[in-house]
């Protein structure tokens, strides 16, 4: 046989506490990804959003005004930038399910001058046709709800894309001089409350702008999305098209939106919980946590010895005797013995004259009861002649409501 003990342990303690531990960490990872998945996403999803390095995104027109040096900034968040600089041209690229009041909500920002690119591609991914992450199998065109540009800011504006072919057209914004490349069917919008900039074909305009404020509407996002990188003329004409906005809207930075696509601007208390400055308060439950763990792991003070089975007491050692004489079945033997002990007790308080024997101890107390009731010397002669265990336990009984009586005790 080997020197080695077995193990008496069904579970190995090092084992479970691994086990805890993992657990705890995967399910504070689990919720953090839940709450800051949309803001870590890389976002190529083959959607129409900043993001996006299919057809209808615009990592493309992102990359490239980059390239050309100007400041742009792609914004998880609802609110406007710091307050120390100045306002960018805020270009929010809605879906066709975005609601009206989410746009009118990044619009009312005080200072804020805005680009609405109007959504115009359904896409789908077709199993075995998207040859990288990210691009799309399929997509067609679906003109956006009227509904979608707020009434507020805009009027009532109305979106069609008349029958067309591509073109063309000579533009002007903001004193600069350039071709805008029309695609076939090319949306537009017209309404009392915008001012056209780029016209469109058959009526209406590409691009817009607000009677009132600096929001502008590019009705057909195909002249800065990915699908104008299939030329250069195209590729420099949306470039030019966004620096034109921005210097009519007298703006020097661009920052794309993408909390209409779904990638961060959630407010909930778990996103709250991951972020500055309650990531602090996070923490600390988190070590309060591991602390109560520990505490539950590790025994505090000397280990709790097992008690008695019998406690060692009067109470105990009655309880057992009792028990013993139930279990042998012989009440009715001590009958004489209780009779005893409740006459010496009386005798013994009431101060009896010495030397009286038995009978003539409970005629001394017989003389001390009420009239009309049951004597005690009746009592003590018949309980040792009890034949069950309910009669001797009624003649019990009136023995000890006599002492009760005379003794005024319990």
């Amino acid at each position: 046989m080997s020197g080695e003990r077995a193990n008496d342990s069904g579970f190995n303690p090092l084992l479970m506490a691994a086990m805890v531990v993992v657990g705890v960490v995967a399910f504070i990872a689990l919720w953090a990804l839940v709450a800051l998945g949309p803001q870590l996403s890389s976002g190529n999803d083959g959607g129409g959003h900043s993001l996006s390095k299919a057809a209808p995104g615009f990592a493309g027109i992102v990359d490239l005004l980059e390239r050309s040096g100007a400041h742009v900034e792609l914004r998880r968040h609802v609110g406007p930038g710091p307050a120390s600089t100045d306002e960018p041209l805020l270009i929010l690229t809605p879906t066709h399910q975005t609601k009206p009041a989410e746009i009118e909500e990044l619009l009312n920002q005080r200072g804020r001058r805005a680009l609405v690119v109007l959504p115009k591609w359904q896409t789908m991914t077709i199993p075995g046709q998207a040859k990288k992450p990210g691009w799309v199998g399929q997509g067609f065109p679906v003109i956006p709800d009227t509904a979608l540009l707020p009434e507020s800011q805009f009027g009532k504006v109305r979106i069609r894309a008349p029958q067309a072919r591509a073109q063309t057209v000579p533009a002007n914004v903001a004193g600069r001089p350039f071709a805008a490349y029309l695609p076939d069917n090319a949306q537009t919008v017209d309404g009392d409350g915008i001012i056209p900039l780029i016209a469109g074909a058959n009526g209406g305009a590409v691009l817009a702008m607000a009677k009132e404020r600096d929001f502008y509407i590019l009705a057909d996002p195909d002249l800065i999305d990915n699908f104008a990188f299939a030329s250069r003329d195209k590729a420099r004409a949306g470039a030019m098209l966004v620096d034109a906005v921005g210097e009519d809207a007298d703006t020097d930075s661009v920052a794309f939106d993408l909390t209409l696509n779904g990638f961060g601007g959630g407010r909930s208390l778990l996103r709250f919980a991951f972020v500055p400055p309650f990531i602090g308060i996070t923490l600390c439950l988190i070590a309060a946590g591991l602390l109560a763990l520990w505490q539950a792991w590790v025994r505090f003070g000397p280990a709790l010895k097992p008690a008695r089975a019998i406690p060692i007491s009067k109470e105990a050692l009655i309880a057992n005797s009792a028990d013993l004489v139930r279990q042998a079945r012989r009440e009715l033997d001590g009958a004489d013995a209780y009779v005893a002990s409740q006459r010496l007790a009386i005798a013994r308080r009431l101060h009896a004259p010495a030397g009286l024997d038995s009978e003539a101890t409970d005629a001394w107390i017989d003389r001390r009861l009420k009239r009309g009731g049951d004597l005690f010397s009746a009592i003590a002669r018949r309980l040792p002649f009890a034949r069950n265990r309910h009669e001797f336990l009624e003649g019990a009984q009136a023995l000890h409501d006599i002492r009760k009586e005379l003794l005024r005790d319990g």
